[in-house]
């Protein structure tokens, strides 16, 4: 399979490349691949499971009128979040600077009318410190979706995020009545585990959804958190 390179960056945590392969199904609309330190992230062939986190996560909130996404990638879990007319604010917070910019600049080329929607913000920040700066019960929905899960990192510097004092700290985050999701490329009992550590009276749900890619069936996992609304 042919392959050509859009983008490639460096930070402090590695290299991130943007690339891009002909289409598969003659569409003839080419396929966007995002690869981090060599490991395939993401592309646009299969966006389903992004959208599964972001309409499941929004059919259990009755009001979520703000709502952070921790992990922008190639923009297809806001995108969702944003088809959702009772969503005022979003907030995006995205740790590579250079994919926000590729997002600005066309080099994604749906980045620049994604970005043009009023409601949303885009913040270039690592998720931990943004959960542990936020405001307590500023959001209605906390979506997580940074890395592959707990027991598969791209970056073995997000296994912090999830441990119970950053799950608490977007617990904290969350408004009565609030959910956090936290969305996984595996089933990943230590994560259930560390959200039912934080729990307190909130109720933690385990979701499997099945997806098939590339002819291979794969099992994705949302781990959620509801917060009691005020009675």
């Amino acid at each position: 399979m042919r392959y050509v390179e859009l983008a490639r960056a460096e930070s402090p945590r590695g290299e991130v490349v943007l690339r891009e392969r002909e289409d598969e199904d003659g569409t003839g609309v080419p396929v966007l691949e995002l690869r981090v330190n060599g490991v395939f992230v993401m592309d646009s062939a299969e966006t389903s499971t992004e959208q599964a986190l972001a309409t499941a996560a929004l059919s259990h909130v009755e009001d979520p009128r703000a709502v952070v996404v921790a992990g922008l990638g190639l923009g297809y879990t806001a995108r969702q979040v944003l088809t959702d007319q009772r969503v005022e604010r979003l907030a995006v917070v995205e740790v590579e600077e250079a994919l926000v910019g590729w997002m600005r600049d066309g080099t994604v080329p749906h980045g620049p009318a994604f970005l043009a929607d009023e409601r949303l913000v885009v913040v270039t920040a690592d998720v931990r410190q943004a959960m542990a700066e936020a405001a307590p019960a500023t959001y209605d929905l906390v979506l997580l979706d940074v890395d592959n899960g707990p027991d598969f990192l791209v970056h073995t510097s997000n296994a912090p995020l999830y441990a119970p004092p950053a799950l608490t700290a977007a617990r904290s985050a969350l408004a009565p009545g609030g959910l956090l999701v936290v969305w996984s490329s595996h089933v990943a009992p230590s994560l259930l585990a560390a959200l039912r550590e934080v729990a307190q009276d909130d109720d933690v749900r385990e979701d499997v959804v099945e997806v098939e890619r590339e002819g291979r069936a794969l099992r994705y996992a949302l781990y959620s958190l509801a917060r009691p609304p005020v009675c």
